[in-house]
């Protein structure tokens, strides 16, 4: 047999510039100087016959170090190759250089950075010392940030895995919540070689005093998942404390690792700081992805949201039963606790074979189930983001997502942690709970399809984190203001720190500002004898220490059997509505309520009675806006009528009513309908931008509106539009095309003419909203994480309705004596940045603008205009007359329709209203109008008191 000869031809010098001319404009490479240069060119050549792949190539090099041959070892114990994005990272670490891998879930992340870390770092094991004992492992080299204790547990037994082999010297271990106290006990005395934490461990390491000589010794810094930690505070929080490690450590190399971000130049910027170069890695990697959706038997023509609800159960019982092992994600945890009652009702068999998980259950009910996946014994599990991470199921084939994703990138996560593994496929269906969602699946596909993934972008300046940061630093070891600015403007969060700004929060640290400057509670940091600053109270230290973190959430209370086990938490505004005998439903179980006592919530196993769900903070999220213009695109398909997709032939009949009785959206059209019915004058525009942007913007042209004659108006909105309903008469035709338009007051006239468009923007929605109260909510989390207020020592517990009365006090009095205090600023950024997407509202106007407007009289509610007419009834009245009134218009609608759909009665519509709704089904919502007096409790005997004693 002919053996083909590998022949290597020089570049011809035309060549060999073009080649040097495109390794200097790369972005994301450093150029090489003139002696590199010249090292490499004798290598470079063309391959005339390439019988091997370059990844093939790659794995074809030759061990050169015990580190290495270790590895190389331990791979072919597995019948492993390296991919070739793997060698890279390992080639770039070896370099000492920093970097970004960006590589699909199961892939080979965590293998490419770590054994990387270990092929250049561990070097070979010091002989043991003179008494025979093994010698120390080497202090703490590499620190690895996960952004979840759960995700923890599970990176640390992944990195401990080749160790004995490969670096049997080095030590490991975790620290976060979760850590035992004599695991605590036993680190302070001495770090692990590598340690994996989470960002609020991390900022509390760089609290002690003697911080920098625990970390002198660190050479990689890892941030896993960087996705989850970029657009949040907890991002900012690791950017300042990279910034700090690498003052201490000059070579410090950072990685960070993703599998769903957008924009990945920036995201490298904001790991390595402005201006700094780094390796971008993308790992290319063959992988199967199946995205679908199942289909309803039918899909209704006038929806409303989770009007599909459970009667999707039958198709997720058969898909689960048809695999091994399945995770069933729904948006929210009051989902969750739906869903797998109803799954144990459905099949009594899976008792003990199904399992639920969230953040709010036990630690220990969460570890059970975790590692119950992991061994496959269990063959589903209800779940919420709390598994989205990378924990890694082996047996998981078969992810079902309830309800949309809401965006490409979610869907992405969780689609990963089935087949979570180089070469195994991984399978995720959507199982829609609202008709419009079927276009949502269809639309998700496509974006997947196209590589189209959100963007993350780093918060800008958050003050009240770096107060929180500057407090850190002072007490781990102290720092002096002009050294610690530099560190920090080379973050990307705070590259542009403005001096004004700078010294606003040093005075902040020092005295409270202007108006606390009495109080010693808020003197927190000062300056000594030698100019460095330091915390001089030990009990201040001790308060810092205790709450340090971003992380801000509704005031919890424990959920504990009487004389038995705790299950978990749950919000205190759900339990403070509760009286005891109410039930509701939590970890899978139906519960009393026996007690509030300590803000514990004291119960007993119920049965019977029709429960309450329990309500989680952040349980609605927007439609992306890649997801949102995906959407539009399908239902752009369909105007043509294009029906290709399952997703679209089913949902077809709905689109065919909306195209007859009004429009379909498209990118180049903005749909709006005008309508007048009993109740008033309707106005539904779909601009598809999620319904927080929905929010600002119905706010917004209602503002408008009455700036021309003074209107009342009732809002609705969800993530394709919203409605405005006025009593009295609203000329929509003539008014709509102007209000679209910015400038309906001076101020904004004024800002207009100075050529300012976004301050006239931003002083128009202010004006069309409580903007003022809006903010007061934001400001108690910005006040909590700037350390304004304390909330409790560990296992000491306050009440919300405590910290909410010490944020409004701070609120009113700032105010009132330090309007300039620019806590006050930050709370009105977030709330239009977060709270209202102000950007993302600007470039909806924008693309406002550049559409052509159809604005259509239809006769009759069309199905677009019928979920949001039942999202304003939902708020206002009880289930028993919304659902009457739900069955009533859509009988006459399908009727209208051509009466060729049956349709359910107002029982059935009622059972579709208590999918996740928020208290019990039958019981009218307090305030409505159908709800009646509740008969008042019958006050206890009160006990006869003592007389008083003789004066």
């Amino acid at each position: 047999m002919n053996k083909k000869r590998l022949e290597l031809t020089a570049p011809t010098a035309v060549e060999d510039a073009a080649i040097t001319a495109a390794a200097r404009a790369d972005p994301d490479n450093p150029p090489l100087d003139d002696a590199q240069l010249a090292e490499l060119r004798p290598a470079r050549g063309r391959r005339r016959l390439a019988p091997a792949s370059s990844s093939a190539a790659l794995s074809s090099k030759v061990p050169t170090s015990p580190a290495e041959l270790a590895v190389q070892q331990w791979f072919d114990a597995r019948g492993w190759q390296p991919f070739a994005f793997q060698r890279e990272v390992w080639a770039a670490i070896a370099a000492g250089r920093s970097g970004l891998l960006h590589a699909t879930t199961g892939a080979g992340k965590t293998y490419a950075v770590w054994l990387g870390a270990l092929q250049a770092l561990a070097g070979e094991p010091p002989p043991a010392e003179g008494n025979g004992k093994p010698p120390a492992p080497p202090p703490l080299t590499v620190l690895w940030i996960t952004p979840m204790r759960a995700l923890a547990a599970d990176s640390l037994r992944a990195l401990s895995e080749p160790l004995p082999l490969v670096a049997p010297h080095w030590s490991a271990g975790a620290r976060s919540g979760d850590t035992s106290s004599s695991e605590r006990s036993a680190q302070n005395q001495r770090l692990p070689t590598v340690l994996v934490t989470t960002p609020e461990s991390l900022s509390l390491m760089l609290a002690r005093a003697d911080a920098q000589e625990r970390l002198r010794h660190l050479r990689l810094v890892v941030v896993d998942e960087w996705h989850e930690l970029l657009g949040n505070k907890r991002g900012v929080q690791v950017q300042l404390a990279l910034a700090r490690l690498r003052g201490w450590n000059a070579g410090l190399m950072a990685w960070a690792m993703s599998a769903t971000l957008g924009n990945l130049h920036e995201a490298m910027a904001a790991l390595l700081g402005p201006g700094e170069a780094g390796a971008l890695v993308q790992g290319q990697v063959p992988k199967t992805l199946m995205v679908d959706t199942l289909l309803p038997g039918r899909a209704d023509r006038f929806p409303w949201g989770g009007h599909l609800g459970l009667a999707m159960l039958p198709q997720v019982v058969a898909e689960i039963d048809a695999s091994p092992s399945t995770l069933v994600f729904t948006n929210t945890r009051s989902q969750s606790e739906i869903w797998y009652q109803a799954l144990l009702e459905a099949r009594p068999d899976w008792a003990g074979l199904i399992a639920l998980h969230h953040g709010s259950l036990d630690r220990a009910v969460r570890e059970w189930v975790e590692l119950g996946l992991k061994g496959g014994q269990l063959k589903a599990v209800v779940c919420t983001s709390s598994l989205d991470l990378g924990v890694d199921f082996l047996p998981v084939e078969r992810v079902l997502q309830i309800g949309s994703p809401k965006g490409v990138a979610r869907l992405l996560q969780r689609a990963g942690r089935s087949g979570h593994a180089p070469g195994r496929p991984s399978r995720v269906s959507i199982v829609p709970t609202h008709s419009l969602e079927l276009v949502e699946g269809a639309a998700a596909r496509a974006a997947i399809a196209a590589g189209h993934i959100e963007s993350r972008h780093t918060p800008r300046e958050p003050l009240d984190v770096l107060v929180q940061h500057l407090v850190t630093v002072a007490l781990g070891g102290g720092f002096r203001p002009e050294a610690l600015l530099e560190e920090v403007r080379r973050t990307a969060a705070y590259a542009h720190l403005s001096e004004a700004s700078w010294q606003w929060c040093l005075d902040f640290v020092r005295q409270g500002g202007p108006s606390l400057a009495a109080y010693p509670d808020y003197h927190r940091v000062v300056p000594d004898a030698e100019g460095v600053w330091r915390v001089p109270d030990a009990r201040l230290a001790r308060r810092h220490r205790s709450n340090i973190g971003t992380i801000v959430s509704d005031a919890s209370m424990s959920v504990q059997f009487v004389g038995g086990a705790r299950i978990g938490t749950v919000e205190e505004s759900f339990v403070a509505r509760m009286e005891p005998g109410d039930c509701f439903l939590f970890g899978g179980r139906m519960l009393e309520l026996v007690r509030i006592r300590e803000m514990t919530a004291w119960v007993r196993r119920a049965t019977g009675q029709r429960p309450a769900v329990p309500r989680w903070n952040g349980g609605r999220m927007p439609l992306s806006t890649t997801l949102a213009d995906a959407t539009v695109q399908q239902l752009a398909l369909a105007a043509e009528g294009r029906y290709d997709a399952p997703e679209l032939q089913a949902v077809r009949p709905l689109l065919e009513i909306q195209q007859a009785w009004s429009r379909l959206p498209t990118p180049e059209t903005l749909v709006a309908e005008a309508l007048r019915t009993r109740e008033g004058w309707h106005l539904f525009l779909y601009p598809f931008a999620g319904r927080h942007v929905h929010l600002g913007l119905a706010s917004l042209l209602a503002w408008r509106v009455a700036q021309h004659a003074p209107r009342t108006f009732s809002i609705a909105v969800n993530d394709y539009g919203f409605e405005l309903l006025c009593a009295t008469e609203v000329d929509w035709p003539q008014l709509l095309p102007e209000v679209l338009r910015a400038g309906h007051d001076a101020p904004a006239q004024e800002a207009l003419a100075a050529h300012d468009d976004e301050g006239a923007l931003l002083h128009e929605v202010l004006a069309s909203l409580n903007a003022s109260e809006l903010a007061q909510r934001r400001f108690r989390e910005i006040a909590r994480v700037s350390g304004l207020i304390f909330q409790g020592y560990p296992g000491e517990k306050r009440s919300s309705r405590q910290l909410q009365a010490s944020s409004s006090l701070f609120w009113e009095v700032l105010r009132k004596y330090d309007p300039a205090n620019r806590l006050l600023a930050q709370a009105e950024t977030e709330l239009l940045a977060q709270e209202l997407d102000i950007a993302r509202l600007r470039e909806s106007l924008l693309r406002m603008a550049g559409q052509r407007l159809e604005l259509v009289q239809p006769k009759r509610p069309t199905p677009f205009a019928f979920p949001l007419m039942v999202e304003r009834f939902r708020e206002k009245l009880s289930n028993e007359s919304v659902a009457d009134r739900i069955a009533r218009m859509v009988a006459q609608l399908e009727e209208a329709a051509g009466g060729e759909i049956p349709v359910g009665d107002a029982q059935d519509v009622r059972r579709t209203l208590a999918f996740g709704q928020e208290q019990p089904p039958d019981k009218p919502v307090k305030g409505s109008e159908d709800a009646a007096p509740a008969p008042r409790r019958a006050r206890r005997p009160r006990k006869q008191s003592k007389p008083l004693p003789p004066l």
